[in-house]
């Protein structure tokens, strides 16, 4: 391949959007192990394995998708649907990473392993079946997310909340349905570009981003006020992290209904600042209420 195809690949794999990958390391902050060296280790293989897991999956979706992506104002200008990069040679390396992907997990762990295999079995049930099927698509999505908190916890081999779970599940819920949300304000015949987007409605979109946004922000208060939580801890200051949830929450909406953004949830967390601060505030207090003594 030369270099102009290879240059096209990594950018069809999507580099930009492996930082959703990041949450491998949630177990790893809240095991408060980010000081053993073998843990972090191990969670960041695990963040390697989605990472080329998520750019396998993508080169399939855009291989699928490219007939349609040529109609989309900025999808058009990816590397299969703009021609840069065959079809032949993105399957080729699609099979290889995800090959990679699931040897990767191995070397930490079986359960790992087969939790990168679920990972890319889901992904491409929703690449091929999915996310043709109204709020399914959305649901499918949300269970990616927590997919890639559960390998992390798998890669360092310890528990993890079922509140935890439940927060990234209806947190990423949130975010799947922004998404819809501004994918809708964004083209103005967007049926064409994704056939699902005809089955949902802003009213609709509204009444979910509703329901979920006010289930979101109870369960992580609750998962802060909990007594596992607590007593893992050994403090009660974790809700003092509520604050920069609810503002980050708040803030997405903004940008969703008042700004017309909320089509990349991935690029708008890195773009917007007051969000970026938001999500850095809280892993910041979180780590201080995690990691110091309590008499400090």
């Amino acid at each position: 391949m030369k270099a102009a195809g290879v240059l096209a690949l990594i950018e069809a794999i999507r580099p930009k959007q492996w930082t959703k990958n990041l949450l491998a390391f949630a177990a790893v902050l809240f095991a408060k192990r980010l000081t053993d060296p073998h843990a972090l280790l191990a969670a960041g293989v695990a963040f390697g394995a989605l990472c080329l897991a998520a750019g396998a999956c993508y080169l399939v979706n855009d291989v699928a998708d490219a007939e349609r992506d040529r109609k989309h104002p900025d999808k058009a200008g990816r590397p299969i649907a703009s021609g840069r990069l065959s079809p032949r040679a993105a399957s080729a390396a699609a099979v290889v990473l995800m090959v990679l992907a699931v040897v990767s997990g191995f070397g930490v762990s079986y359960d790992l392993a087969i939790c990168i295999a679920v990972y890319i079995a889901t992904t491409l049930a929703y690449t091929f079946t999915l996310k043709g099927l109204v709020v399914l698509d959305v649901l499918t999505i949300a269970l990616g997310f927590v997919l890639r908190a559960v390998a992390g916890a798998l890669a360092i081999q310890v528990g993890i909340s079922v509140w935890l779970l439940l927060c990234t599940f209806l947190l990423s819920l949130f975010l799947a349905i922004a998404k819809r949300r501004g994918e809708l304000q964004m083209l103005a015949m967007a049926e064409e570009h994704r056939e699902i987007l005809s089955e949902y409605s802003p009213y609709l979109l509204d009444q979910m981003t509703a329901v979920v946004t006010s289930a979101s922000i109870m369960a992580y208060c609750l998962y802060t006020f909990s007594e596992r939580t607590i007593h893992e801890v050994g403090s009660t200051d974790l809700k003092y992290t509520i604050p920069f949830v609810v503002y980050a929450v708040f803030r997405y909406l903004y940008l969703v209904h008042q700004r017309g953004l909320g089509a990349d949830p991935s690029q708008l967390f890195l773009r917007d600042r007051p969000l970026l601060a938001s999500v850095i505030l809280w892993a910041i207090v979180c780590g201080i209420i995690l990691y110091l003594p309590p008499d400090q």
